[in-house]
């Protein structure tokens, strides 16, 4: 079985020479030590030194010296739109105030599908549709150099009451 050992950010491995690819939901896409199975359906034992959060392009270098291309799977997800950039960046406080993985997207937001949430949003003027679209939300200030942690807050510790 081949395994999956050094992780490359997007545009730093020698794209087009992949082995094989690897297509990941977001969650798939932040582990350390996993099974996994390749586009082509081998397994693949991801077996990294700490957990990385991949994003569509990066690469996976394995054992054998050949890479893997990771790509981010399409996921169902609620689209959350206002008709001025303020009111919009009002509701990406609300999200980021919960600790909402939060994808931007423009002039849009991405999140999970969440009926309680997508009914706040609503409240606050926004409009929610559902779409499947691969997703990569913001990695957050105290990430570092990591990208989206998949919870908590990476290098963030705090003890404050999150009901403000």
């Amino acid at each position: 079985m081949r395994r999956a050992i050094e992780h490359f950010a997007a545009g730093s491995w020698p794209k087009g020479g992949e082995a094989d690819s690897l297509t990941l939901a977001f969650d798939e896409r932040h582990r350390r030590r996993y099974l996994l199975k390749s586009d082509a359906g081998a397994p693949v034992l991801l077996d990294l030194a700490k957990a990385v959060a991949m994003a569509d392009g990066d690469a996976l270098r394995c054992d054998d010296g050949r890479f893997l291309a990771v790509r981010a799977a399409a996921e169902e997800l609620a689209e959350i739109a206002c008709a001025d950039p303020s009111e919009l960046a009002r509701i990406a406080w609300h999200l980021g105030n919960r600790h909402l993985p939060t994808q931007l997207c423009g002039d849009r937001l991405r999140i999970r599908p969440d009926h309680v949430i997508e009914a706040m949003v609503r409240l606050l003027g926004a409009t929610v549709r559902p779409v499947t679209a691969p997703f990569q939300p913001e990695g957050g200030a105290y990430a570092g150099a990591e990208r989206a942690p998949t919870h908590g807050h990476a290098g963030h510790h705090h003890e404050h009451d999150h009901a403000h």
